[in-house]
């Protein structure tokens, strides 16, 4: 008899994470993972308390995708730097449409949100440094235009309406340079 195969908890993980790829976030349970690993329950339960816990180990998966989604578009530099997280976000919401809903598509309310996170700091330190807006500013500038590309990312998303890429370009610099005149003007006495 061969010895049964052992699953780790990444196995779980990734296999999870494939399943919210494929489905949506809605599909996850035990039996249903358990299935498509091809094992019981057990493995499942011997690796997490609840599915509560392994639904934040998924999150975190979800959100180191979207992380990479961020560095390779700010390294492939076809846009300035901060305009490059705008679309990498946009990019993300596209290709990867559950895993986009997971991250920024659900209810928070019950969450503690931190906006200091390593992305959130270093958009705004571009943006003080590119446009010289103190920090503060700076945080209100990305959450506009946060808002914006937001929008954009959720059109794509939910498939409301195809945009062609070079549109979603123009978009993003025409709300960016919107803003940034207004921002400098504010500034001048």
């Amino acid at each position: 008899m061969a010895p049964k195969r052992k699953i780790s908890k990444q196995d779980i993980i990734n296999a999870s994470v494939e399943m919210v790829r494929e489905k949506g976030v809605e599909v996850l349970n035990a039996r249903a993972l358990a299935s498509h690993i091809g094992c019981s329950t057990q493995p499942i339960f011997s690796n997490y308390s609840s599915m509560e816990e392994l639904r934040k180990d998924v999150i975190l998966s979800a959100a180191s995708v979207y992380e990479s989604y961020v560095t390779t578009e700010i390294n492939a530099n076809r846009y300035p730097k901060y305009k490059a997280t705008g679309m990498a976000y946009i990019c993300f919401a596209k290709e990867e449409k559950e895993l986009f809903k997971l991250l920024f598509m659900r209810d928070r309310t019950k969450e503690m949100i931190n906006d200091s996170d390593a992305i959130t700091e270093n958009v705004i330190s571009i943006i003080q440094n590119t446009i010289g807006l103190s920090k503060e500013q700076a945080r209100r500038f990305h959450l506009e235009m946060w808002i914006y590309v937001h929008g954009i990312a959720t059109i794509l998303a939910t498939s409301y309406l195809p945009l062609e890429w070079e549109d979603i370009s123009s978009m993003v610099t025409d709300a960016y340079e919107g803003l940034k005149k207004r921002y400098v003007i504010k500034e001048k006495p």
